[in-house]
């Protein structure tokens, strides 16, 4: 008999999965506990897989010989418990199409803040270079999906801490870490630690030949870079840090305006004013990229011309128009804290700040000082709000609740005024009133462009 393939969770990594599983020759399920969307659906049933929504039957899924789990279902959930309790393996969707990529390589990319950027980035320098890659992971297919219909020699990939939760195997051979600050806590029982050793997985299976790109500038990863007994990894692959405050012999770093990337030898410099992406942040970002392309011996010359003509993502710091002199910025996709300082550390005009959703276990006194300096207002947008009234209450003197993004969109006009930026920056998830980020992103800018 076939082995036996359980899928829980029928969506853009679900589905991907079974195409794969199914692909191998497993005998393949997904279950899925909410409906699922008409395209998954239909994918699953031309591929002839057998499913199931709106309900989790246990009989189908404890009978499994290994499951695949969505990144979005949490170990306290009853059926993981049911699982974990029979002794059944539970892989992510990333360690089955690992298993299944062949001689491919990989570009791994995680962080707490900064990954889809940088992912973005180090996949269209790949582009411009001329290789035959796809983007894969949390934008682009799922990697599974990638793997099954359309392999590739090279995949890029964004991979977050639930993903790497789940991994057995999987190895990229080149690793981007680019900072880790707060997130995700109520996933890891509000434990940093926990959160932490989640993130350093990504290098748990390098070997020497290997690369592992990191912030050295951030004090979390150095800490704990320098604890493999704690963190429990010891980190075998080649390291190159990269710096905006101290010149590095490996790696990349920037000194006078200008980029310098070493591998071993020099790489020529690029000045910071010729890259696309602007801010503080972004500088990271985009060093990670390069050096990451370097890494794959692409020239140069590719690699600064594909920094200079780079387009910034949606829902990240996005431009959607200026209306009556009050510019609106989309950065739906900040959905930590610490995203929130990014986009509040960049701006150079007064500020109505968006903010509000589903609280991670967030700590506002982390932009407390930015809010300060540059808030002159502040619009809630979620269901509960009373912690950001409590973090904000004493120093912005105007702070009002909102429950849609029309009423988000008209507070914030009618609270600025010429000259000032209207900037949705949540610091939490958007699952009290919108499906994901992407939809409370794209019901702001269509009342903006109403407006």
């Amino acid at each position: 008999m076939s082995k036996r393939f359980v899928i829980l969770g029928g969506g853009e990594s679900g589905a991907g999965a079974a195409l794969l599983a199914k692909k191998q020759g497993y005998d393949v399920f997904v279950s899925d506990k909410s409906s699922l969307k008409d395209g998954y659906r239909n994918e699953l049933q031309q591929a002839g897989i057998d499913f199931e929504e709106d309900g989790h039957t246990e009989a189908k899924i404890l009978n499994a010989d290994e499951i695949v789990r969505s990144p979005g279902i949490p170990e306290k959930a009853g059926i993981i418990k049911k699982i974990r309790k029979k002794g059944i393996d539970i892989i992510s969707e990333v360690e089955l199409a690992y298993r299944f990529k062949g001689n491919s390589k990989i570009v791994a990319i995680t962080g707490s803040n900064g990954k889809t950027t940088t992912t973005a980035l180090t996949y269209h320098i790949c582009k411009t270079a001329g290789l035959d890659c796809a983007l894969v992971g949390n934008i682009g297919n799922s990697f599974a999906k990638q793997v099954a219909v359309d392999p590739k020699p090279l995949y890029v990939a964004e991979i977050s801490s639930f993903q790497l939760d789940d991994i057995k195997t999987f190895r990229p051979d080149i690793a981007i870490l680019t900072n880790i600050t707060e997130d995700h806590l109520d996933r890891y029982d509000y434990s940093f630690e926990k959160y932490i050793q989640s993130k350093f997985r990504i290098t748990m299976n390098q070997q020497p030949d290997d690369y592992f790109i990191y912030c050295a500038d951030d004090e979390v990863t150095m800490k704990y870079i320098n604890l493999p007994k704690i963190i429990g990894i010891n980190i075998q692959s080649n390291q190159l840090p990269i710096s905006m405050k101290r010149e590095l012999p490996n790696g990349a770093f920037i000194k006078d305006g200008d980029m310098y990337v070493r591998t071993g030898q020099d790489f020529a410099s690029m000045s910071v004013f010729d890259f696309a992406l602007k801010g503080k942040h972004n500088r990271y970002n985009t060093m990670a990229a390069c050096v990451a392309a370097a890494m794959l011996n692409i020239r140069k010359e590719k690699i600064r011309d594909a920094m200079q003509n780079f387009q910034s993502l949606e829902h990240r710091m996005e431009h959607v128009a200026t209306v009556r002199g009050v510019e609106f910025i989309n950065d739906s996709k900040a959905t930590n804290v610490n995203s929130t300082w990014y986009a509040l550390e960049s701006m150079t005009k007064p500020t109505v700040l968006i903010l509000g959703g589903v609280d991670k276990g967030n700590d506002y006194s982390l932009i407390a000082d930015l809010v300060k300096e540059k808030v002159k207002a502040i619009i809630c947008l979620g269901t509960d709000n009373r912690k950001i009234h409590e973090a904000f209450g004493n120093m912005v003197g105007t702070i009002v609740n909102t429950s849609t993004a029309a009423e988000a969109v008209h507070a914030a006009f009618y609270f600025s005024e010429k000259g000032d930026v209207v900037l949705l920056s949540p610091a939490c998830a958007s699952f009290d009133l919108f499906k994901n980020y992407e939809d409370r992103g794209n019901q702001f800018k269509k009342v903006v462009k109403e407006l």
